[in-house]
């Protein structure tokens, strides 16, 4: 019985020997092979292909194009002497002292060609109440120039000098303007001449609240960080093509001196003005005739409006196009012919290059719901009819004041100065924009007065009016 378990012990040990060996055979003799996938990820070579174009990232072709079409503006205007207290022994000795004549003042700004013929456009702030406009070519050739007229509620006005064959600046378009878009600047800072600057855009449809002293004012800036200082307004502010795109107007700084922002009027803004003073002597406003405010949170609470976008019309003037087209108050703009405005000053920038008569659509949405209004635009007289520039009349030009003007006044009529060259009103400081509302205690309720009233007249002349702003001013001269 012990050797047979022995024996099986003993078999049971072979078989497992044979076993592990065939396994082992079985498992030394297999060869594992790891197999890897890379992924192909897109490359490029960073060499500069045949067809890159060099003017998108170079200034050099702009400013070259550009600094031919910027000429300096020197202008010379009158200035009334500030009244000095008479000393009481100066006159007893040698009498009152002689009348104080306006003194002349210098002013420097900028401009740009925009014809072979002549014209140029600057800012109406540079030649505003200037008695003479000299221009200087970057070839340093120096032209008499002509006011031709002149935009207060835009800042534009338009000059021309007697010349042929003048490089000048094409007209580009602001609306494709994207933020972070390159740009430069090119005028006479500071009295230098023929200087370029870049930046970027940093903003468009900018509001600043600059122009509030001014009938119907129309701000939407490109905001710049272009370097821009005193002297540079009026000039040009370009794309890398060299096309004109804006007119540098003006600065933000707590110095007065280039801080980080700085503001252009939108050349889609400016080609309507130029259009306008070239075609018929004045610029032909169109108005929709609605009152406009921001739309936030708030107010769209307020109203129950779901989605921020837009402009909200606070209220609709009689007798104007807004409402004849329908519009109601408690609307939200969407789009004006299909260009999409969220603030006020977009929505005047689209209405601006309007004339009266022009038909807009006019995307709104009431009651959650959008509906597509057709209206045809007037004038600020609530009127269809072009307005043509009164004939000067001792150095002014006039029209009667528009039944929204009067209502945000207060006063019942007046005439406004819309054009001043040197002449009586100029010498007394009347500043454009003024609304003459008497003379010599006789009301004015149209420019048609004022002629009966000093028409003949002989002596002093007393005038009481208003500024836009609200500011009451009198003045005084003689005839």
């Amino acid at each position: 019985m012990k050797l047979k378990n022995i024996i099986v012990h003993f078999l049971v040990a072979i078989i497992a020997a044979l076993v592990a060996v065939f396994a082992y055979v079985k498992i030394s003799g297999t060869t594992t092979e790891v197999i890897t996938y890379r992924e192909q990820y897109p490359t490029w070579f960073t060499s500069l292909p045949d067809d890159f174009e060099a003017d998108k990232f170079d200034f050099t072709y702009a400013a070259e194009k550009t600094v031919h079409g910027v000429v300096h503006v020197k202008t010379t205007s009158l200035r009334q002497r500030s009244m000095q207290r008479q000393d009481p022994f100066y006159e007893w000795f040698f009498g009152p002292r002689g009348d104080r004549q306006p003194e002349p003042v210098t002013g420097f700004g900028s401009g740009v060609i925009i014809s072979d013929d002549g014209y140029i456009v600057t800012n109406y702030h540079v030649i505003e109440n200037a008695t003479d406009v000299e221009v200087t070519l970057n070839d340093r050739r120096t032209f008499s120039a002509e006011i031709v007229g002149t935009d207060p509620s835009t800042d534009i006005a338009l000059l021309k000098v007697d010349a042929d064959g003048m490089h000048y600046l094409e007209f580009g378009n602001s609306d494709d303007l994207r933020l972070g878009q390159w740009v430069l600047a090119v005028g006479n800072p500071l009295n230098l001449t023929s200087t370029v600057t870049a930046g970027i855009v940093s903003a468009k449809g900018r509001f600043v609240g600059i122009f509030r002293d001014r009938n119907m004012p129309i701000e939407s800036f490109i905001q710049t960080d272009a370097a821009v200082n005193r002297g540079n307004s009026g000039g040009a502010l370009v794309n890398l093509r060299g096309e004109l795109v804006g007119i540098p107007t003006l600065i933000m700084s707590p110095t007065g001196a280039y801080s980080g922002n700085s503001f252009a009027v939108p050349v889609s803004i400016v080609k309507k003005v130029v259009d306008d003073l070239i075609e018929f002597g004045e610029v032909q406003r169109a108005v929709l005739g609605v009152n406009i405010q921001d739309l936030d949170s708030e107010l769209a609470r307020k109203h129950s409006i779901d989605r921020i976008e837009g402009v909200y019309v606070a209220g609709i003037i009689d007798n104007s196009a807004a409402q004849a087209a329908g519009i109601k108050e408690g609307d939200v703009i969407l789009r004006i012919d299909d260009i999409p405005v969220n603030s006020p000053s977009e929505l005047q920038e689209q209405i601006a290059r309007y004339r009266p008569k022009d038909r807009v659509a006019v995307l709104i949405k009431r009651d959650g719901k959008t509906q597509q209004i057709m209206a045809t635009l007037r004038n600020i007289e609530g009127e269809m009819e072009v307005i043509r520039p009164q004939e000067a009349y001792l150095g002014a030009r006039f029209r009667e004041v528009s039944s929204e003007v009067r209502r945000d006044l207060n006063i019942s009529g007046g005439a406004q100065i819309t054009e001043l060259t040197p002449g009586k009103f100029m010498s007394a400081g009347i500043r454009e924009g003024f609304i003459i509302t008497s003379i010599n205690d006789n009301p004015v309720n149209s420019p048609a007065d004022i002629r009966k009233i000093l028409d003949g007249h002989q002596g002093g002349v007393y005038i009481q009016g208003v500024y836009t702003d609200g500011t009451v001013a009198y003045y005084a001269f003689g005839l």
